[in-house]
């Protein structure tokens, strides 16, 4: 039976996603109504600047008391889209204190504080979701934690920020450098004034330690993420990339070592084979691939940011906790049982991609080679080229660890011969 009460919803921001959300909220009131058993009626909508003009909300709405607003003890479901760490983090908490279920986009307060705030969610009894914290619209979480609950997921791999695919893909397909591609993804509105979240994959690795927690049933924290950033990565980079039948992405990479006994996670630009579905997304978009023991691969694929995509992840949220309401019950909660160790950088392994500027003389590559050797790291494929003195050197290792990677590019920086190190990239996907 229809339930007339509605449930109401109190909006946290209006911005590019709140007003969205706002907007499907109202164009979508019957569809909704259906979906859920009951109608939902926005309650109110905290923003910083109440002169400013929203299209379809009613102004006695509007309200710059966020605090007051989640208090009320009326409010159902809490939809948080202000971002940030405070107020969020109070007025989520405040929310469940005051009997309301939230659901939130907020990826770089849970990454930092997620075990927290689900453990105040399951003290009150309420909903904790966040599908829009990654990836955006597209369907992610929920399949991790709930689809795939019943398997064992070994590893986590995808593209999780739009801006960064666009910049590497426009370098990729045009041939343009870091600076024009950054400058035309700002001028399309894909990067922000400040790009600095997105470059240095602050946001990816918010979103990776999400879905490392999610996958491995274990604890991790933003800190415990390997972050590398992408603004030295270049056309040159690109050229040998596709010597070796590769492309370049920003990756996510969640991992579970082979004993199970630890995870890893981390962020990097990557040269990763053509062959791979990875390799094939283009412009802003996200894809995030999937390795379990019982599914096997699976691939999520869609938009990943943008008010529409991602209020429409937002929804669905809002429908599930909704549903949820109205049966006396909850979802799925925090599952951090396994409580497995986070594996510093130095123990990951992967094929490395190294180019080194060298003497162009004899006795050079049996130098380079004997020092790959002394450090246990085993050579693939080498390519030289060079003329008048001066010599490119390009190494492609079988997989070793990132500590003893490291020890063999110091002492390659030691030999007379070699002049420098050009540039170092990890090979992922094979």
């Amino acid at each position: 039976m229809m339930r007339t009460r509605p449930l109401k919803v109190a909006l946290l921001g209006c911005g590019v996603v709140g007003s969205e959300v706002a907007r499907i909220m109202t164009t979508h009131a019957d569809d909704l109504t259906a979906r859920i058993g009951a109608p939902v009626e926005l309650a109110g909508v905290a923003v910083r600047r109440p002169s400013k003009v929203r299209a379809g909300i009613d102004p006695d709405l509007v309200t710059t008391d966020a605090t007051a607003l989640v208090k009320r003890g009326d409010i159902d479901v809490v939809v948080e889209v202000i971002g940030g760490i405070e107020p969020a983090r109070t007025l989520i908490t405040t929310a469940f204190e005051h009997g309301a279920s939230v659901v939130s986009a907020n990826k770089a307060l849970l990454a930092q504080d997620g075990a927290a705030l689900h453990a105040a969610a399951e003290e009150h009894g309420k909903d904790l979701y966040y599908e829009a914290a990654v990836a955006g619209a597209i369907p992610l979480i929920r399949p991790l934690r709930e689809s795939l609950a019943g398997d064992k997921i070994n590893r986590v791999m995808g593209i999780v920020n739009g801006t960064t695919n666009f910049i590497l893909d426009k370098m990729d397909s045009t041939g343009a450098g870091y600076q024009e591609a950054l400058d035309e993804a700002t001028a399309l509105g894909y990067a922000e004034a400040d790009p600095t979240a997105d470059v240095e994959a602050f946001d990816a690795a918010a979103k990776a330690a999400i879905l490392a927690g999610i996958a491995f049933h274990t604890r991790v924290r933003l800190d415990d993420v390997y972050r590398e950033g992408m603004t030295e990565v270049t056309a040159a980079d690109f050229a040998s990339a596709r010597g070796m039948g590769c492309t370049i992405k920003l990756l996510a990479i969640c991992e579970r070592a082979a004993d199970g006994g630890s995870v890893t996670a981390r962020v990097h630009p990557a040269m990763i084979p053509l062959t791979h579905p990875l390799a094939s997304v283009r412009g802003a978009y996200n894809a995030v691939f999937v390795e379990s023991e019982a599914a096997g691969q699976l691939m999520f694929y869609g938009p990943g940011a943008g008010g529409a995509p991602t209020a429409s992840a937002v929804l669905g949220d809002l429908v599930a906790v909704c549903r949820n309401r109205l049966g006396g019950a909850t979802g799925p909660g925090d599952s951090a049982y396994a409580q497995l160790p986070v594996s510093p950088m130095g123990e990951v392994v992967t094929r490395y991609h190294i180019s080194l500027d060298v003497a162009d003389k004899p006795g050079v590559l049996a130098q380079v080679a004997t020092v790959f050797a002394e450090h246990g790291v085993s050579i693939d494929t080498v390519r030289q080229s060079g003329k008048d003195g001066e010599a490119s050197l390009v190494v492609v290792t079988h997989r070793a660890s990132d500590a003893s990677l490291a020890g063999t590019v110091e002492a390659l920086r030691g030999l007379d011969t070699v002049r420098g190190v050009s540039s170092i990239m990890r090979v992922e996907g094979e």
